[in-house]
């Protein structure tokens, strides 16, 4: 193998390295704290169930629709599986609470939550 061939694949590991040790931190970088109404994606804002709109998201995550938040007049899907997590979403079923985690669009990938302040 000539020593332009062996630098080449050298510069290429070195790169790499330094690219895969980037990634975490930008991961970090992302966890962001949003403040609102715990709702169901199902329904977001809007609870036509003829129910009143804390028994309407616990009924709906009853028949499979996840968690959201609703910010303003965007709507949120929260993502978790943690149960101790969704216990505490159920527990603040239409009302204020502040969730930590990874946005990637209208998904936010739950760290924690909290009832808010």
């Amino acid at each position: 193998m000539s020593r332009l061939r062996m630098l080449q694949g050298l510069i290429a590991t070195v790169v790499l390295s330094a690219g895969l040790a980037v990634v975490p931190t930008m991961a970090a970088a992302t966890t962001q704290t949003f403040i609102g109404k715990v709702s169901d994606a199902m329904c977001g804002a809007k609870h036509t169930e003829g129910l009143a709109p804390a028994a309407c998201v616990r009924a709906c995550v009853q028949k499979g629709a996840k968690y959201a938040l609703v910010v303003g007049d965007k709507v949120y899907i929260l993502d978790t599986s943690d149960q101790a997590t969704l216990d505490t979403l159920n527990k603040l079923a239409w009302e204020q609470a502040k969730v930590t985690g990874t946005a990637d669009g209208t998904i936010i990938s739950v760290k924690t939550v909290t009832a808010a302040k």
